[in-house]
């Protein structure tokens, strides 16, 4: 049989909220992530409203880490903070916060069978975009290690010398999938490669407004009516909804082979099942019923389960007009008529689309839910597209006891991965 694998430590850090409780409380209050994007000038991008972490305290937060971490992982923490770009700060705050709620550090586990797995690809867009502007102003006034800092895989170097890992490290892209795939591989670094514990860390995509701008040129993001009023321009399900809206946010969640969690005594917050993934066989960013539902029967056939095992459904639903309802035509399809009986929310209505890191930000969001048996609000739903027919959470947090979850993330390039959880007090 295949080795249990479950989740004993979490965090997160977007702009409603860095804490775990925090982010729960600020998620059931239906408050909104977005505002006007402070990161970079809009002048020249159509699309001037993101959730934005710009002006996030990395000092505040690295002293409220200080004598919670044995004292040399502080320090290497402190002084890696000191010099490397802000996303990659970021990364190394988030998974030491990660590996501390798990207990890890005095948990006595050989190092090399920690394996960390970052999500994402060009997660330092505006630090390139900057070092490429400094280059055609002066080349030699460039940072002197852009080569190495440019690199997605030194987000992962970062978080090994930091926690002293010495396991396989590596980052995992695709598109706003790569959360879920990067999951996917962490289960197998436990499974079958040896691995006791695996970091996957849902890095902050660092957007350059060269990047916002060509979204808002394909049509892919809001910027046509929320310019002026960002918390109301996430609106999945809405009729009135344009486009997604791009979002700083990343999160961890730390796996652990069951039976060893079991024999230290962790916390156990939730099992996960199964990952599954499919493609479409087309590059273009329009979201196929048939990929989709592929991926969803695919996890439940590996997890051994039945769609009326499913409880509660975290949606991918961006708040694109095809998007959104294509993820339910494709839940219909795979769940029959107990979609009828499934809860479904968008995270997205209050986060935005944390992109890349998507994924593990909103399992994170789902995992508290389930734990809390309650579920957030889908906000902004102003007027009910007539097309959605099933249970999105519009009116309210719900009081709901969920024993499985299921995850959908679906990203550019025709990518879809899938993730089935168990609720472990369930």
């Amino acid at each position: 049989m295949s080795k249990r694998v479950v989740v004993t430590g979490m965090s997160v850090n977007t702009a409603i909220g860095d804490s775990l409780d925090g982010f729960r409380d600020a998620l059931m209050a239906g408050r909104s992530a977005i505002s006007q994007w402070k990161a970079f000038p809009t002048d020249r991008v159509y699309s001037k409203v993101g959730g934005d972490l710009s002006h996030y305290d990395v000092d505040a937060k690295l002293a409220s880490l200080d004598r919670r971490l044995p004292a040399d992982v502080f320090k290497r923490l402190k002084n890696l903070v000191k010099r490397v770009p802000w996303t990659t700060k970021l990364t190394m705050l988030l998974a030491a916060d990660g590996w501390l709620d798990a207990g890890l550090f005095d948990a006595g586990y050989d190092p090399h069978a920690q394996a960390v797995v970052v999500s994402g690809h060009n997660l330092n867009a505006l630090y390139q975009y900057n070092s490429r502007q400094q280059f055609e102003e002066e080349p030699d006034f460039i940072d002197g290690m852009t080569s190495l800092y440019s690199l997605d895989t030194d987000h992962a170097g970062c978080v090994s010398e930091v926690l002293q890992t010495r396991g396989p490290i590596y980052t995992m892209g695709a598109a706003c999938a790569s959360g879920n795939v990067a999951l996917r591989s962490a289960i197998d670094e436990i499974r079958h490669h040896g691995a006791e514990t695996a970091l996957v860390v849902g890095a902050v995509l660092e957007f350059a407004p060269v990047d916002v701008h060509a979204m808002a040129i394909m049509g892919a993001i809001s910027f046509q009516s929320f310019n002026d009023d960002p918390a109301r321009a996430s609106r999945p399900y809405d009729t009135k909804r344009e486009g997604f809206v791009p979002a700083h946010g990343g999160a961890t969640l730390v796996l652990e082979d069951y039976e060893a969690a079991t024999r230290r005594g962790a916390r156990i917050y939730a099992e996960v099942l199964a990952c599954a993934a499919s493609s479409d066989g087309n590059h273009l960013p329009q979201p196929s019923e048939d990929g989709q539902a592929q991926a969803m029967s695919r996890v439940l056939r590996d997890a051994g389960l039945a769609p009326a095992d499913v409880d509660y459904i975290n949606a991918h639903a961006t708040s694109t007009p095809l998007g959104d309802l294509t993820e339910l035509k494709s839940i219909k399809r795979v769940f029959g008529d107990h979609a009828f009986k499934v809860s479904v929310n968008a995270p997205k209505s209050m986060l935005g689309h944390c992109c890349w890191s998507a994924p593990t930000v909103e399992t994170v969001a789902g995992l508290l839910q389930m734990r809390a048996g309650r579920l957030h609000q889908s906000i902004n739903i102003d007027e009910l597209d007539p097309a959605v027919d099933l249970d999105v959470c519009r009116d309210g947090p719900v009081e709901r006891r969920v024993r499985v979850m299921l995850k959908n993330s679906f990203g550019f390039g025709g990518i879809n991965c899938v993730s089935l959880w168990r609720n472990h007090e369930a």
